[in-house]
């Protein structure tokens, strides 16, 4: 886990990165834990945002819950690699790790059974990676509905995070359930853009959202390699988007469209 002061410059602009010299002096990052090369963070600024840094080799990947949409890292993700390099938290993986090893498979069944009964998210991950059955779209659309709801006063002022679903859509992918991913996915662009007259901030947030969304519905479909008329329904899906009213995000909608047509030909 090494990583120094003149990367984490080179990952970000330079008032963001006095920014986050500044947050982390402040004394702004609430939570720091380490698991093997993974890193969550929980850092506060007019909100408390939590931070995911993933060192794989020589990659480093970065994501925050800010609504932050400029180059670069944030200063709560730079706050963070800042207090990395000063010096790396104590990995946990190793305990964890030694504890399964002595553990009955019974308890930890038990244990998981009950973790799973009391956290609604990671049950949901823990259905993607090992179940077999996946939710509907209006499934998933009614949480992310819910999450709208719980934001609104009396519209959206703020960046709502939905890596809770673009993660579940990822073990799907990771165990080729290309459909099961494509409709977490179709959920996610669908609704927000149902929901996007409620929105009054953060409008690159929520359009880089769609776009991420739309992103990995191409690919999942496309991976499915559709028959003709596999494809148009599928295809058919975002044209409805396009011309649904009110058409506030239409353009992006017929570029997916003809990007995913164009692709397939």
């Amino acid at each position: 886990m090494n990583i120094d002061e003149e990367t984490i410059r080179n990952r970000s602009t330079d008032a963001v990165f006095e920014r986050g010299e500044t947050y982390r002096k402040e004394g702004r990052i609430q939570q720091l834990d380490r698991f093997d090369d993974l890193v969550t963070a929980a850092v506060s600024g007019s909100k408390l945002y939590d931070v995911t840094i993933e060192f794989g080799g020589h990659s480093l990947d970065t994501k925050c819950s800010c609504p932050y949409d400029g180059g670069g890292d944030c200063k709560h993700v730079v706050a963070v690699l800042l207090d990395i390099a000063a010096g790396p938290p104590d990995d946990e993986s190793e305990g964890v790790e030694a504890v399964l090893d002595d553990v009955s498979a019974d308890d930890l069944r038990e244990f998981v059974r009950d973790a799973l009964a009391e956290h609604a998210e990671l049950r949901e991950q823990f259905l993607a990676h090992f179940g077999d059955e996946h939710r509907s779209v209006e499934e998933y659309r009614e949480k992310i509905a819910q999450s709208f709801e719980q934001h609104a006063d009396p519209v959206v002022f703020e960046a709502i995070d939905f890596s809770r679903f673009f993660e579940i859509a990822k073990q799907y992918r990771d165990r080729e359930r290309y459909l099961a991913a494509a409709t977490v996915y179709r959920a996610v662009f669908e609704e927000i853009d149902e929901k996007y007259n409620w929105i009054d901030g953060a409008h690159d947030h929520y359009a880089k959202t769609i776009q991420t969304a739309l992103d990995g519905y191409a690919d999942c479909i496309l991976a499915t390699d559709p028959t003709p008329e596999e494809f148009d329904t599928y295809a058919g899906v975002l044209e409805a988007r396009a011309t649904t009213e009110p058409r506030i995000n239409d353009e992006q909608f017929w570029r997916a469209l003809d990007d995913l047509e164009e692709r397939y030909e």
